[in-house]
């Protein structure tokens, strides 16, 4: 795909629905007893994925657009599938199905792609063996494919080496199938709290005090009607190029602005961004609000410890506006990023030193030397990473000369239309 350079931004866009929120709506609407409603859910393959896997198991779920339809029967009216589970590039379905599936009565397959092969599991499987699963798969569980047998587990106190919200939902998820029992999850940060959230939202019982969230084993969920808000992730990209991009002013509507996931906004005011938030009045679990942002002069800035769990997939977008900002910028604290789609450390540097950026790579970050001219005329790879494919389109707004990228069709996972977005704002 050819990316036309050098075009600023106008207009007002309605991000798609939350992919994080929109995984979880379809699982707990799977194990909740009656029918729970989504709307503005999001069709991207990720997602699509999720209610692939609990189709499977029995669930029944209907699309109508990005309004999604959930007949549940509480987790003892899932069955076992009749083949492998395919959880496609999804981590986030991968690791929270985990959990599910250790207090099922049958036992599991599963499964994704080459980039999930790649993905370590044993951060999840490990607990949930101690809290009584049968798992295995290679490397000792670490790995898809993944053999689950479920059966009656026990609650634990678990201490978690990294601030993760796949780790601590996969465990509380198993928490659930507990008799009784309560099971805690104690993080070295506090990571994005979409499950606990909704956890609530479906009728449960959850105790949060400082960074240990707990859950009562036995509990029944209820079906709920759940409002998808727009994927701060995914407006981060517009954001970031709103405030980069010479001529630019966007609005960004009805976005997510959960205070787990809002790193982006507080590196955008201490970069010195033309930032304007209007929340909105709402029944929602999670907070909403209008984001309007415009051609600004950004300076460097440094991004680092508690900051870091609540941006980790922004840092590609903030690594490319770091690039357009007055002095230095520096981001630690971020090994994380190595095991994602890709080593997003490694891409990130070496796709955007092919544009002409001035930038390293760090043991658990990278340092971004700016303000640089990108130069462009260069192929440019997404390296099948969502994230990556659109931080090299925004880029392309910025560069003197058209990018060629290869692996566009990766940026279905998070965002479908996200290039007739780009395009319709684009002048």
């Amino acid at each position: 795909m050819i990316l036309q350079s050098g075009r600023g931004l106008q207009g007002e866009i309605s991000i798609p629905g939350d992919k994080s929120i929109s995984h979880r709506a379809v699982m707990f609407g799977s194990i909740a007893e009656g029918k729970t409603e989504i709307s503005n859910f999001l069709n991207g393959a990720d997602c699509l994925s999720t209610i692939s896997c609990f189709r499977k198991m029995g669930a029944d779920i209907e699309i109508n657009g990005t309004n999604v339809s959930v007949s549940g029967s509480s987790i003892n009216g899932l069955k076992e599938p009749e083949s492998f589970l395919d959880t496609g590039n999804s981590g986030t379905t991968t690791r929270l199905i985990l959990g599910l599936l250790a207090g099922t009565s049958f036992h599991t397959c599963l499964t994704g792609d080459e980039s999930i092969a790649k993905r370590p599991m044993k951060r999840v499987t490990e607990p949930l063996k101690q809290m009584g699963a049968a798992i295995d798969g290679r490397a000792g569980g670490n790995f898809t494919p993944l053999s689950v047998r479920g059966g009656t587990l026990k609650g634990i106190d678990f201490e978690s080496k990294v601030a993760s919200a796949q780790v601590k939902s996969a465990i509380l998820l198993a928490g659930l199938s507990t008799d009784g029992e309560w099971t805690k999850v104690t993080e070295p940060h506090k990571s994005r709290d979409h499950t606990e959230r909704m956890l609530k939202s479906f009728g449960a019982e959850v105790i949060e005090e400082g960074l240990t969230v707990s859950v009562k084993g036995g509990q029944t969920l209820k079906g709920a009607n759940i409002e998808v808000p727009g994927d701060i992730s995914s407006a981060a990209f517009f954001l970031a190029a709103g405030a980069s991009v010479p001529d630019s002013r966007l609005l960004l509507k009805r976005v997510g602005t959960n205070p787990t996931r809002d790193g982006i906004l507080d590196v955008l005011k201490n970069m010195g961004a033309s930032l304007k938030v209007t929340e909105h009045k709402t029944d929602s679990y999670e907070p909403i609000a209008d984001l309007e942002i415009e051609t600004s002069r950004l300076k460097g800035t440094v991004i680092e410890g508690n900051l870091i769990p609540k941006l980790i997939d922004e840092i590609p977008i903030i690594a490319l506006m770091a690039t357009q900002a007055e002095g230095k910028t520096v981001i630690k604290d971020a090994e994380e990023l190595k095991v994602k789609e890709t080593n997003r450390i490694d891409t990130v540097v070496n796709e955007l030193k092919k544009i002409g950026a001035d930038i390293e790579a760090t043991d658990d970050g990278m340092i971004i030397h700016g303000k640089t001219k990108l130069k462009g005329g260069v192929k440019v790879s997404s390296h099948g990473d969502h994230r990556i494919g659109m931080m090299l389109a925004i880029a392309s707004c910025l560069t003197e000369n058209p990018l060629e990228l290869e692996g566009s069709e990766a940026i279905n996972v998070s965002y479908p239309g996200f290039f007739s977005d780009l395009d319709r704002v684009q002048q």
